[in-house]
């Protein structure tokens, strides 16, 4: 168990957009601390505490972790190892909603993030891990500020899927984050620390 560094001062309420800059500043903060063996433990611990939700998934969709970005492809990997399918996110038009995309993620997309080929096929993931900037305790997601995943999960949500934000620690908000309409809720956050489920008591470690 790596002892986690220590956190930054708690985020006050604000507007979502002084909220997003401050979490983004306590992220890059929090992660600058972390030399790769840390990083790499938390992950894995990151990892441990999605193992359940990933062995009872048909399609598992990741990410491809940016910057200060808590990466979670050790618990795609393990998704993979226990026979689910993995896709990420995949533009094929900037000005249009990505699609998931079963395979890895092996060439830049038109922003810059890896994503799976084109030609790889599509599919409906019934587990998400959403990367995020900071969430609050009713699944209040800030995100870059695109909408990007609030144009896909929502239909996917109603599908069914389960939406997973992923982070560190501290961007797990006591501030209750403002909440557009268009803003989806997710179901759970997980982190190093143990996995959260909001609507329900208590967080599962």
């Amino acid at each position: 168990m790596v002892p986690s560094p220590p956190l930054p001062p708690p985020i006050q309420p604000g507007s979502k957009e002084s909220l997003r800059s401050a979490a983004l500043e306590a992220r890059k903060a929090f992660v600058a601390t972390l030399d790769d063996a840390s990083r790499a433990l938390l992950e894995q611990q990151l990892a441990e505490h999605l193992t359940a939700l990933c062995a009872s998934a048909r399609v598992v969709a990741g990410y491809s972790a940016m910057g200060s970005e808590i990466s979670p492809q050790v618990a795609i990997e393990e998704a993979r190892a226990v026979g689910a399918v993995v896709a990420f996110p995949a533009f094929a038009n900037p000005a249009k909603p990505f699609r998931f995309l079963a395979g890895d993620p092996l060439v830049p997309g038109p922003f810059g993030i890896m994503q799976p080929r084109p030609t790889a096929p599509p599919v409906e993931p019934d587990l998400i891990l959403v990367p995020l900037i900071a969430i609050d305790s009713r699944g209040a997601r800030i995100g870059r500020g695109k909408g990007h995943y609030d144009r896909v999960i929502g239909r996917l949500k109603r599908s069914g899927a389960k939406l997973i934000g992923v982070g560190w620690p501290m961007q797990r908000l006591e501030a209750t984050v403002p909440a557009d309409p268009w803003d989806v809720h997710l179901d759970a956050f997980a982190s190093p620390e143990g996995l959260e489920w909001f609507g329900r008591s208590g967080r599962a470690h």
